[in-house]
């Protein structure tokens, strides 16, 4: 009895090729919702796979632990069809799939790296890489060959099996034969889905490679396949229903539950079995919330609170006030907060950015909350008094908040690099990097791309979006809150979906 408990609440299939919508266009999960599936379907653990990018894997990562969901960190590559630095039109546009899963810390450093030159000195429609960097940062990864994209299923439908044998041996090599596995699919309204799967089971057997079941998973539940094929629409700006030669159309890539995925990989179990092993390989951890500032250098023997404070005091006869009881109890106020936050090196490192700008004349300026504090004030980050303009500091940095400050710093765009080449040399380039943000479709830009995709006319989706209430800063419009604001938009919504 107590042993058919155990089996009952054991894993019986891990998702490890899985598209949130940080598959730009391509996916629709959100990452919330992919976890609330797997604790829903009783799944210890599950990867997040996008494609070419590891925009969410923090997100991702953070939201599994809380829920009690062991992330694995992934990424489904683009793979050069030759090297990574050639570009040769009608050539070096095509490219294959490889899912890449992070099994340590090392691993997810490593993947990194990877995703990084792909990027940098790979990008040609897509990020690529190629076979000389994951020989060089392979360590501490497992590789699974790929959906029907892959090189490896390619090779099987122009029926190179020679070829086909060649990357089986060269891929396991790479990554060692225990990280290494042969990935099938089970989407039998896909071409050429069988044969291929029948082809890669005969070659994992002649090898001896063990198989893992994945789903390629890009929408949360079956019923969301119609809004994914919309999606995937409005990403090629296409505007046709039949005929698309997307292969979702047809087939359900949705999140699947563990039963599901047995009863269609019910011929080969021993595939669904090695879903759960791969995920107890995996056991990256990382160190969240500590904050790593760059190593501002100070004369040795002095603290960097002792430094900001000597900075800070030095101040007074540069901005030229006087040094009044109201003023030095809001600044010793202020920097005990920052003491004991330990953001001494943060504002030590922007007051040396704004030095050197000043110095050279690169046009500057400081946007935000931070106008309150009478220590940058001081230190001439900022140029207004917050005591005289009755400004609180608590509204850029409180003390019962964890949230770190922000000091948005803008400088002339045609001398912004000039700052990015100052930073990289004092404080090493290896410490520097650039940082992307998303942007997310409004509510009337939104009806306007789905009632296009849709293939209604122009004047319908731009007549609806125009029934959307604007949002407001900080406060964007969704659809849902404008249906509630404005009853007819609802109505009219309603008539045209009936038609």
């Amino acid at each position: 009895m107590i042993l058919k408990k155990m089996q009952e609440t054991e894993p019986k299939f891990i998702h490890l090729h899985t598209h949130s919508h940080y598959s730009l266009l391509d996916g629709l999960s959100k990452p919330r919702e992919l976890i609330a599936l797997a604790k829903k379907y009783k799944m210890p653990a599950m990867a997040i796979t996008d494609h070419g990018n590891m925009y969410g894997a923090i997100e991702f990562y953070k939201l599994a632990k809380k829920e009690g969901i062991k992330p694995i960190i992934g990424v489904e590559a683009y793979m050069a069809e030759r090297s990574r630095t050639d570009r040769e039109y009608g050539v070096d546009n095509k490219r294959y799939h490889l899912t890449l899963l992070a099994k340590s810390l090392e691993g997810y450093k490593n993947l990194i790296k990877l995703v990084t030159i792909s990027n940098t000195e790979g990008y040609y429609y897509k990020p690529r890489m190629d076979k000389e960097i994951l020989k060089k940062y392979g360590s501490g990864i497992i590789c699974l060959s790929g959906c029907l994209g892959g090189e490896l299923s390619q090779s099987i439908v122009r029926s190179d099996f020679k070829k086909a044998e060649e990357l089986v041996t060269e891929y396991r090599d790479i990554f060692g034969k225990e990280n290494y596995f042969i990935e099938i699919q089970c989407h039998p309204k896909v071409e050429n889905d069988k044969n291929v799967r029948e082809a890669l089971i005969k070659l994992a057997k002649k090898y001896d490679i063990p198989l893992v079941a994945t789903q390629d998973s890009h929408y949360p539940c079956s019923d969301d396949h119609e809004a994914h094929h919309t999606l995937l629409q409005i990403n090629t700006q296409s505007d046709v229903r039949e005929g698309s030669k997307f292969e979702f159309s047809d087939d359900d890539f949705s999140f699947l539950s563990a039963e599901r995925a047995l009863e269609i990989f019910k011929d080969i179990p021993e595939a669904v079995t090695n879903t759960v092993k791969i995920a107890g390989m995996c056991n990256l951890k990382l160190e969240l919330g500590n904050w790593v500032f760059p190593d501002f250098k100070i004369e040795e023997g002095k603290t960097y609170d002792e430094k900001l404070r000597e900075l800070t005091y030095a101040g007074f006869k540069n901005v030229g006030i006087k040094e009044t009881p109201e003023i030095k109890e809001r600044v010793e106020y202020e920097l005990q907060i920052i003491f004991k936050k330990g953001y001494s090196p943060y504002f030590l490192v922007v007051d040396d950015l704004l030095d050197y700008a000043k110095e050279n004349g690169i046009l500057t300026t400081i946007r935000g909350s931070v106008a309150g504090s009478m220590v940058t004030y001081l230190l001439g980050i900022t140029n207004v008094n917050p005591i005289e303009y009755k400004l609180p500091f608590e509204r850029f940095l409180n003390p019962f908040r964890p949230s770190p400050p922000d000091i948005d710093m803008d400088y002339a765009d045609n001398r912004r690099d000039e700052m990015i080449e100052y930073a990289k040399k004092k404080y090493g380039e290896d410490k520097v990097a650039q940082i992307g943000t998303f942007g997310t479709m409004m509510a009337r830009g939104a009806v306007r791309d789905v009632a296009r995709a849709l293939g209604y006319p122009y004047n319908i989706g731009d007549r609806i979006s125009k029934m959307i209430p604007m949002g407001s800063q900080g406060m964007p419009m969704t659809i849902d809150h404008a249906m509630e604001m404005v009853p007819e938009l609802k109505g009219r919504m309603k008539k045209i979906l009936k038609r």
